[in-house]
């Protein structure tokens, strides 16, 4: 199983702590320091569960828009962009403890501008969550003819999420399905799509990273 690579010092500091009170526990005999040995060996494994990076298939097609993240569908709106202006679609994911938290572009294309506002951390599922809490807005100009309006992919803190990585800049060329974020621990993640797709998916869905989520439909 791969692992991101922001999970590393989670990980081995975990696991390092595991290792020292349990040769505490064996040295001193206590069975206090044993029950804490075994909650820092759930963590550990907690840890690795949480920064897996599953391998996963991309699929091609240039009408194609993938899902930037795993978890569920809360939402799928029509909207008014309040930066551009447009209408759009925008589909909100919920990422629980237990789905892995990277994010991943959901077409090919070119990284335009990166937006972060700080904020509150409200629960993900709370309604308010995607104006308040704080946010990184990655916008990205399609490589395909067939998308003419930008994607934008925001990355939301949540209750338990404190701490949002990107890991793409402006003007960056990215590939469809190339991890672009991660984000610690629960969150949500929105994204703003042009109006003219058929949707693949409904609100109450299990999604994951990559899977097609609509189609261009003109």
């Amino acid at each position: 199983m791969r692992l991101c690579s922001e999970g590393h010092p989670f990980i081995g500091g975990t696991f390092a702590a595991t290792v020292l009170l349990w040769i505490l526990a064996a040295f001193f005999h206590s069975p206090v320091i044993g029950f804490v040995t075994g909650l820092a060996f759930l963590a550990t494994l907690f840890c690795i569960w949480f920064f897996r990076d599953p391998a996963r298939q991309i699929p091609s097609g240039d009408r194609l828009i993938l899902s930037p993240a795993y978890g569920k569908i809360m939402q799928i709106v029509e909207a008014v962009d309040p930066q551009t202006h447009e209408k759009t679609w925008v589909i909100h994911i919920f990422l629980s403890v237990f789905d892995p938290h990277m994010q991943l572009a959901p077409v090919a294309g070119r990284v335009t501008k990166i937006t972060y506002t700080a904020g509150k951390f409200l629960d993900a599922r709370d309604p308010k969550a995607s104006f308040e809490n704080e946010q990184n807005r990655m916008d990205i100009h399609p490589a395909s003819p067939a998308l003419k309006s930008p994607l934008i992919v925001t990355q939301i803190a949540g209750l338990i999420a404190r701490r949002i990585l990107c890991d793409v800049k402006p003007d960056q060329v990215i590939k469809a399905g190339e991890k672009i974020g991660l984000i610690r621990f629960g969150s949500q993640v929105d994204m703003i799509v042009p109006p003219n797709v058929s949707w693949r998916v409904k609100v109450g869905d299990k999604v994951e990273g990559g899977m097609i989520l609509a189609e261009v439909t003109a």
